[in-house]
């Protein structure tokens, strides 16, 4: 083999190497931005599901307050009209945002 045949062997190794380098990292930007975009969508799950909360508990301290202020009863109850239904749905809530947060987690490793 000739030194020009030795040059234009590597050159075409190189050139080969350089595209698979570049396949590579193209594959690889893609899964970033794909995660990146997953970890954007849980956390706005996240965040809409902290919004619920916050409405759910406003909703249970209007019930609250509509009980005392306004029914004029002495203590409030688990099963209590409006008590039981919104704390049921915080429950749901939280166990929502736990798991949505255990998956933003995973998505972040």
């Amino acid at each position: 083999m000739t030194f020009g045949e030795r040059m234009m062997a590597l050159l075409e190794q190189g050139a080969s190497a350089s595209m698979e380098f570049a396949a590579k990292a193209a594959a690889s930007a893609g899964e970033k931005a794909q995660r990146a975009g997953e970890r954007g969508v849980l956390m706005l799950e996240i965040r809409q599901l902290e919004s619920q909360a916050q409405r759910l508990l406003a909703r249970l301290g209007s019930a609250a307050y509509a009980a005392f202020a306004e029914q004029g009863l002495e203590s409030l109850g688990r099963d209590a009209p409006g008590v039981a239904a919104a704390l049921a749905e915080l429950a749901a809530a939280k166990g929502a945002i736990e798991l949505k947060e255990a998956a933003l987690r995973e998505k972040r490793r």
